[in-house]
């Protein structure tokens, strides 16, 4: 196979990104990521001549309470890599599950997305809510600038997977089965719905707008660093 060297390099990026170095493993994490858009490669290719016979854990940390943004966020992030997400509020961590690389480059792709959304909206703010502005009125368009941006972000990862699908057709039955498992073991999971919410129309299209700027494909290098967890 013409990408075998690159593909036996991402397969060791990825494993150095179990790291207890946190940032070792962010760095190994961002250059796989970045081989992967270089090479144009998907997952399928990195597991294509392994079959798969369990799901693994990441763990990244998040807050105790998870806004409606971030909910919808790493709801997108586990779909375009055919992961689950389960929130934990009692330890204040995300686990991701999945199976092979995907579990990691989810994991990766949600904690820099997390942080580049927080500091895009942080400008914003500073730039469209200074002075006397309401508090109320200041968290309206803070909330509404999130779910903007994260509405477009999720469509891109959408069309990423449908231009580079992560499994290939034989293996989606298999990897969803050893998914399933995984959180059978975890035990009982509480599905949120979330509630309609009130928008501030120029919030919302402002960060739509910026969510298109977004490098869905580029590393994380700086970011915190998930952890792999036993199975």
């Amino acid at each position: 196979m013409e990408n075998t060297p690159i593909i036996e390099k991402i397969k060791k990026l990825l494993a150095l990104a179990n790291s207890s170095n946190e940032h070792e493993a962010a760095l190994a994490a961002g250059h796989a990521q970045r081989l992967l858009s270089e090479h144009n490669l998907a997952m399928a290719d990195i597991e294509a001549a392994q079959k798969p016979d369990k799901a693994d854990k990441v763990e990244t940390a998040v807050s105790k309470t998870l806004p409606k943004w971030v909910r919808h966020l790493s709801a997108g992030v586990s779909t375009a890599f055919d992961c689950q997400a389960i929130h934990h509020p009692a330890s204040s961590k995300m686990t991701f599950i999945g199976v092979g690389a995907d579990v990691q480059v989810a994991a990766y792709t949600f904690t820099y997305l997390d942080r580049t959304v927080r500091k895009l909206c942080s400008t914003y703010m500073k730039q469209h809510a200074a002075g006397t502005i309401a508090n109320r009125h200041r968290e309206l368009m803070r909330h509404s600038y999130y779910l903007g941006a994260v509405s477009t972000i999720n469509n891109r990862l959408k069309e990423q997977k449908i231009q580079t699908p992560v499994t290939p057709g034989a293996l989606v039955p298999v990897k969803e089965g050893l998914i399933r498992q995984a959180m059978n073991e975890i035990g009982t999971v509480r599905t949120m719905h979330s509630r309609r919410s009130y928008i501030n129309s120029d919030a919302y299209a402002s960060g739509q707008t910026d969510g298109r700027q977004v490098g869905i494909h580029h590393g994380i290098g700086g970011a915190s660093s998930p952890r792999s967890i036993g199975s």
